[in-house]
């Protein structure tokens, strides 16, 4: 099967046809860093980095532009709340994203760029959106500017809606000339970051930025826009409108994941600290979070709960249980060149990767049965596709990101551990039963849980 792809503005599945052969571009809508992020940010990045490395599998070049809104109107409130600048308002909260992004194992981008850092590519931007008669400036003299949406007749188009029936839902006391058009350029307030422009100070319009950024890296045509469903209108509306006004052919697709709620309502800061990334990898490991967050399909709604939470830890943990058998047995298993058909087809089925983590238990559940019948050809053969398929996944427990805990930590705590063990043995040996199960039980108390196998003890660290 050919790699096919939901297409938001086309409401249908589509082929994916790259505008340069082996090339793939990806835009992503980041973060806007008012606060820090809880999982439903992150869930995005997630869904996309599974779509990255999917495509480097399948041999594309990848280049994947995240962008960061690092000024914005929330930004400035909170930063006037606490009585700091803005920027450090942006700054701390980027890098809590970043930490969040990383912990969770997703790639970097191969460029994530600021929006104060684009704002001569904001300003050429208006300049042609005038030129051609689709912007203009409020007459006045604020410095604000406009998109004249009664201009572009295609306005509406991606989230399927018409102009005429949309809810006037903008802003207010402005020199616009209808409700509906959007700032490109807001003039400068007094205690607000601002920026010269032909038309006066001020500071770029949230939709103005991502068409300057996007192009700037991908060029004026690219593969794969993506964001959140909630970005759909008017966000992404008016990012496609403002650029193909001004000649651009900006995102030939459109992909949107879906929202992450708790009891049926969307996520939000409202709900505290509990939903924060730091806070969430206490409850469980972050691969273990990553699983969770990923295991859906893409577009589809995540309804948070403890229990499904739970769920997915144990899932990924019966996966880890026997890729760690495995290398007891067999020694180093080393991932596969391919994937299973079936793992692929489900991968290019618009990234169906809860029908490839079926794929992936029933190797698991296969794997198991061949290590018990000590069949160790096949155990080998189905823990290198399991490998295969879980670095696809971001989810391999043997792969750099996650084997260990840290660099060495592991080491340490096995040399440890064998000489608790080595205690353990030797009161057995002597029939010293109650010194064996008191070692047992104190490794326990520190989190390492021992089990007895025919090829000697086994430990591993209490997971959850």
């Amino acid at each position: 099967m050919s790699l096919r792809f939901y297409d938001t503005s086309a409401r249908q599945v589509r082929e994916f046809v790259p505008l340069r052969e082996g090339c793939a571009s990806l835009y992503l809508c980041g973060a806007t860093v008012q606060a820090p992020p809880h999982i439903g940010h992150i869930r995005s990045g997630v869904n996309f980095d599974i779509l990255r490395r999917w495509l480097t599998h399948l041999g594309y070049d990848v280049t994947f532009c995240r962008n960061v809104t690092d000024i914005d109107d929330k930004i400035i409130n909170v930063a006037a709340a606490e009585g700091v600048h803005w920027w450090k308002v942006s700054e701390r909260n980027q890098r809590a994203f970043t930490e969040a992004y990383d912990v969770l194992g997703c790639l970097p981008p191969t460029v994530e760029p600021r929006a104060t850092g684009h704002v001569p590519e904001m300003i050429e931007l208006m300049r042609r959106l005038i030129d051609v008669g689709h912007a203009y400036a409020a007459e006045d003299g604020s410095g604000d500017v406009y998109f004249d949406v009664g201009s572009y007749g295609a306005y509406g188009e991606l989230s399927n809606q018409r102009p005429d029936q949309m809810e006037d839902s903008a802003e207010r006391g402005r020199d616009k000339r209808d409700p509906r058009d959007f700032a490109l350029w807001k003039g400068a307030k007094p205690g607000e970051p601002s920026w010269e422009t032909p038309w006066g100070r001020g500071r770029p319009g949230w939709h103005l930025e991502c068409s300057a950024m996007a192009t700037k890296y991908l060029g004026p045509s690219f593969d794969i826009h993506g964001g959140g469903l909630d970005l759909v209108f008017p966000h992404h509306e008016n990012e496609l409108a403002q650029s193909r006004a001004a000649g651009d052919g900006f995102a030939r697709y459109w992909l949107h994941n879906g929202l992450l709620s708790v009891g049926g309502e969307k996520m939000s800061k409202s709900l505290g600290n509990s939903m924060l990334i730091p806070q969430m990898i206490q409850k469980v490991r972050p691969v273990e979070l990553r699983y969770y967050l990923g295991q859906a399909h893409y577009r589809s709604t995540i309804d948070y709960s403890e229990a499904a939470l739970q769920e997915a830890a144990a899932a990924y943990q019966r996966i880890e249980g026997f890729l760690t058998r495995a290398v007891e047995v067999l020694g180093e298993v080393v991932p596969a060149a391919t994937v299973p058909a079936d793992f692929a087809s489900a991968m290019n089925d618009d990234l169906g990767v809860s029908q490839a983590l079926a794929v992936v238990h029933g190797h698991v559940r296969e794997g198991n049965t061949a290590l018990a019948a000590g069949d160790k050809d096949r155990a080998a053969e189905l823990a290198g596709e399991l490998r295969a398929m879980l670095a696809i996944l971001g989810l391999d427990p043997l792969g750099e990101q996650w084997a260990g805990g840290g660099a060495g930590l592991r080491e340490v705590v096995d040399a440890l551990v064998a000489v608790a063990l080595e205690q353990r043995q030797a009161a057995r040996a002597r029939k010293d039963y109650a010194a064996a199960d008191a070692i047992r039980d104190q490794l326990a108390e520190a989190g390492v849980i021992v089990e007895d196998t025919p090829q000697g003890p086994r430990w591993d660290l209490r997971h959850g």
